[in-house]
This record gives structure tokens, sequence and C-alpha cells, in this order.
């Protein structure tokens, strides 16, 4: 039940995520006004707003002017729930749980809007710094030893991103933001990982798009979402990689 409760927090969450998404690359307010058609501007009602159910319902179109409603959507508010769900199985009842729930939709809002405009704004990253310092605070007084991890996690993060920015020019400035506020969220170990896997991630998928030809060499590729699935699967599953790793270094 408890789970099943987790799941239906993560997509009434998701749903905000879309109008996070939709608003900030167009930069309004996510508050108001309330949520309507982007293509009618009929205001909707709750009836309209149900996550994924009203989608299906609607099979996938406008109840007052008929138009597609785009499948980012449902897939948003699911994919939210699931990490949610994911996180709450790895970490319990616990603080960390609060924590990285907040950084996944945090850069499931990041990572979409990055790749759709190959924009960073600066609202999401501002946000994600005070988010980031308020936690640094509660762990100063509940546990000490962390603050230093989580600080120097921000300063590793800037450095390795702001080295490939200044000196390559292969990434956006933006890039450095977002390493900097997930180095806060997650501490050395965690962003040193998940820059690799990033990195690695980004290669992959880059060498696919040239050899398919669907972009040019000169083309940008946002590398923010690769950064925001680096962190994710940093956090679900970041202890079994090292791990593995380690067992790796020994033979």
């Amino acid at each position: 039940m408890f789970y099943f409760l987790i799941f239906l927090f993560g997509l009434i969450i998701g749903s905000f995520l879309n109008v996070c998404i939709c608003r900030i690359e167009k930069e309004e307010s996510v508050l108001f006004p309330p949520s309507h058609c982007t293509s009618c501007n009929h205001r909707l009602s709750g009836k309209d707003l149900i996550p994924v159910l009203s989608f299906i319902i609607l099979k996938g179109k406008c109840r007052y002017c008929n138009e597609k409603i785009s499948l980012q959507y449902p897939i948003i508010e699911i994919v939210n729930a699931i990490f949610y769900l994911l996180i709450f199985n790895k970490y319990g009842l616990s603080p960390y749980t609060i924590k990285f729930c907040i950084l996944a939709s945090l850069l499931i809002v990041i990572g979409v809007i990055d790749y759709k405009t190959q924009y960073v704004y600066r609202s999401t990253t501002v946000f994600g710094g005070i988010i980031a310092v308020i936690f640094i605070i509660n762990e100063y007084f509940f546990y000490k030893s962390e603050v230093i991890n989580l600080i120097l996690g921000g300063i590793i993060g800037f450095l390795i991103i702001g080295l490939i920015v200044f000196t390559t020019k292969g990434m956006g400035e933006g890039d450095i933001e977002i390493a900097i506020i997930c180095g806060l969220f997650i501490g050395i170990k965690y962003i040193l990982l998940s820059l690799f896997l990033a990195i690695i991630i980004g290669g992959i998928v880059g060498i696919i798009i040239l050899t398919l030809n669907l972009k040019k060499l000169k083309d940008r590729i946002a590398f923010g979402p690769f950064i925001a699935i680096g962190v994710l699967i940093s956090i679900l599953y970041g202890e079994k990689i090292i791990e593995i790793y380690m067992k790796l270094l020994n033979i």
C-alpha cells in the first residue's frame, strides 16, 4: 500500500514537472495562470488533470479543441513515479529519500528542457542550489562529517566540467551549474562516478547519432541529460558499480 502511495505521489509531482518544463522554457510562471490547454488556452478542470488516466480517457486529445496532447505528459509522470519508487525502495523512510526524490525531479526538468532547447535555465539551477544548501545545513546539524564531502562534491563538479567547458568548448556553461548542484547533493564519490558515466553514455549516444547521420559533427548535443542519467544511476546503483569496479582492479 505504501509503495502505491509513493507511486501515486510521484505521478502527481510528475504532472507538475510537465508544467515546469513547458513554462520554464517560455520563461513563464509555473504557478500562474492555472493549467490550460497550450493549443486553445482553455482552462483545464480537475478531471482533465488526473495523471496518466486523463490522457488515456481523452485518447491523447484536448477535451475542448481536440488537439493532440504530447506523449511527453504521461511519460514524464510515469518516469518520475518510477524513480520515486526506486529511491524509496533503496533508502526507505529517510531524509535521503526526500533529498534524492527532489533531485530526481529537478534533473528530469533540467534534462528534458536542455534536450529540447539546448539551454539550461538559471531559474532551475538557482532553485536546485537553494535546496542543496538547505540539505547541507541539515547535514551540518545531524551528520557533520558529511558537510565537507558535499561541499567538495560541488567543487569537484565545477572543476571537472569547468575544465572541459573552458578548454574544449565542447559543453555549455549551464552544464557547470548542473554539475555543481549535483555535487552538492551527492558528494565526492558519486559526482565522480556520475560524470564518468555521463561522459561514457554521452560518447556512446554521440557515436550512434553520428553513425546514423541524425546530426552532423559540428551540431551541438545537449550534455545535461547525460549528467542527469549519470547522477540517477549513481544514487540508485552507485555502490554496486563501485564495488564491481574495485573487484576488477583486484584481479
